[in-house]
């Protein structure tokens, strides 16, 4: 079995067809999925696609490019609203220097609110970064120095080798996209290649980044199946033993959810 540990079940780009989706991602053996905050103001829908379906299960967050519209200065209502049961991380956060859709101070003070509030409910951090690499790991050492320890993953790996190292060294986990199948896509592979076992995820992003040999075109959790082959190639092991490692990682590092019998 499988886990997609981050997409967006509740973008418009599966309004038509999100049956659909979920029996492909049945039929692909996909049986746990975590549909992603980006929007507070998003949170209710997306809290109600966990609430019907027990293998979904959802985060409470917002997306570095929405910081500046969806101020987030202090961890208090994170921590109350991810009481909820079906929540089980925080984020996406983290900063985006690519697209800049919000200032970068508002990014960083909207990070480290995030942090807080992993730290003050024990769930793990999302983190999302982009063009951002040193500014993101200051940011997570720093407040593991100065305010203690959190879990979390950096989601959507497509960082440098040395922020893999840096990330690890806190106990963070790294999960891998579609982007890791990209023919160019050499470094990445590097860091999947060469990462503990242990520490690795795999997600789709959905609906972005469609792995080869679905590359351009919408993607869905059914095609993470494809991404966990690719790893399990580059690191010469089986489909089997890399679908089993990840999905053990995810419920160590993900210990709100309930393993699916």
């Amino acid at each position: 079995m499988l886990v997609d540990s981050h997409c967006h079940l509740d973008f418009e780009a599966f309004e038509a067809d999100f049956d659909g989706v979920l029996s492909r991602a049945a039929a692909a053996d996909v049986d746990t999925m975590v549909t992603i905050c980006t929007r507070l103001s998003h949170f209710d829908r997306i809290r109600a696609i966990a609430e019907v379906h027990p293998n979904i299960w959802c985060s409470l967050g917002v997306h570095p490019h929405e910081a500046a519209e969806e101020r987030v200065d202090a961890p208090d209502r994170l921590v109350a609203l991810s009481a909820h049961p079906r929540v089980i991380g925080i984020g996406e956060t983290g900063l985006d220097y690519y697209y800049e859709h919000s200032p970068r101070e508002a990014q960083q003070v909207s990070f480290r609110a995030h942090i807080a509030a992993a730290r003050a409910t024990g769930l793990p951090l999302i983190v999302h970064t982009r063009d951002a690499d040193d500014d993101t790991m200051d940011i997570l050492e720093a407040e593991y120095r100065e305010n203690g320890p959190v879990s979390g993953l950096i989601h959507c790996f497509s960082a440098s080798g040395e922020l893999a190292e840096r990330a690890l060294a806190l106990g963070f986990y790294l999960s891998f996209s579609g982007i890791v199948t990209f023919r160019r896509a050499e470094d990445v592979q590097a860091v999947a290649k060469a990462a503990p076992l242990d520490r690795l995820l795999v997600e789709t992003d959905a609906p972005y980044l469609a792995p080869v040999p679905y590359r351009g075109k919408r993607n869905e959790p059914a095609f993470v199946r494809d991404t966990a082959a690719f790893v399990a190639e580059l690191r010469q092991t089986t489909f089997e033993a890399l679908a089993a490692a990840t999905t053990e990682n995810f419920y160590r590092l993900f210990s709100k959810a309930v393993r699916q019998a």
